[in-house]
């Protein structure tokens, strides 16, 4: 049952702060996009593959494989996420099954690629968004979003009816259609996409997805034009901007010179960036020569000297 957490002293926002959605929910327009949002399910175009599959009625050829309704795998505060999301309380994460791309190298395979969870109604995601406020986390983080977007709006619609006030991450692969982001805009506070590959060739090799390239950095300009760089709070809480992660891999295969490049002169040399370190070889990494070892010291290195050479100096986990 939902129910309504506002007088709940934990649920103070950031000073000052008002989330975005809450503007558009005073003048209907929230409601608007949820139906409008519903409505492209029919001929889906909410992310980049455009599959055009009547969501409604099947997930034939759909490549999420998901349906009217979402799937949840699990949802918490999460503590691993960069020091502006987590807090002292946490990064309210609601995890999505089911992806828009196919790594073979993903961490979280029996999710992205098995579906492994349970479906859920707008009304009970609703409630874990609400759920996770009441915990005291700091935002509500939606993870591999991209092609729940129809969802995430009703939910968020319920959610806000009923009281949320913290600021919302669309946590994001970056295969994100402009169809989607029009949907979103005024309503995600923070934009957290990945930029994984500088180039679309080796996307569609490692990760069976065309043109990531181009379709990545379109999305990403658009999610900067609509929140600009990433701003925090007297306490180092994020509650509007745009946080940019780029995973080095082993043997230059992410491009990581031309995405940052990319970010400084396109996007902002204020771009909060986390360069991470952590690729390691899981799921089918193992088999394919190239990706069946970690980073070394002397990759990350060269990642970071980069990034420094470009101007990009806000960046998280250094």
């Amino acid at each position: 049952m939902l129910s309504n957490p506002a007088t709940n002293p934990t649920q103070k926002a950031h000073a000052g702060f008002q989330a975005a959605y809450l503007t558009l929910l005073e003048s209907g327009e929230l409601e608007q996009r949820a139906r409008i949002a519903r409505q492209h399910l029919q001929d889906c175009d909410l992310c980049a593959r455009y599959c055009r599959v009547d969501r409604l009625r099947t997930v034939q050829g759909a490549v999420c494989r998901i349906g009217a309704r979402a799937v949840v795998y699990s949802y918490g505060s999460h503590h691993g996420e960069e020091d502006v999301l987590r807090g002292w309380n946490g990064s309210g994460t609601i995890f999505f099954s089911g992806c828009n791309l196919r790594c073979e190298f993903c961490q979280n395979w029996e999710i992205s690629q098995k579906r492994a969870g349970r479906e859920a109604t707008a009304e009970e995601i609703a409630a874990m968004m609400l759920d996770l406020q009441v915990q005291g986390c700091h935002n509500i983080n939606f993870v591999s979003p991209s092609h729940v977007v129809a969802q995430i709006l009703e939910a968020t619609l319920i959610a806000a009816r009923h009281g949320l006030r913290r600021p919302l991450v669309y946590n994001t692969g970056g295969y994100d259609s402009p169809e989607a982001l029009a949907l979103l805009d005024g309503i995600i506070d923070i934009y957290m996409p990945d930029m994984k590959y500088g180039d679309s060739a080796l996307a569609h090799r490692y990760s069976h997805v065309r043109d990531y390239w181009e379709v990545n950095h379109v999305a990403v300009k658009e999610m900067h034009r609509q929140v600009g760089d990433l701003q925090w709070d007297e306490n180092g809480l994020a509650y509007r901007g745009l946080l940019v992660r780029h995973l080095v891999l082993p043997n230059g295969l992410a491009g990581t010179e031309k995405v940052l490049e990319f970010i400084a002169r396109e996007i902002s040399t204020n771009t909060y960036l986390n360069l991470m370190d952590q690729y390691y070889p899981c799921y089918r990494a193992g088999g394919i020569p190239e990706l069946s070892r970690p980073v070394n010291a002397a990759e990350y290195q060269e990642a970071l000297a980069i990034a420094r050479r470009l101007g990009l100096n806000r960046l998280s986990g250094v």
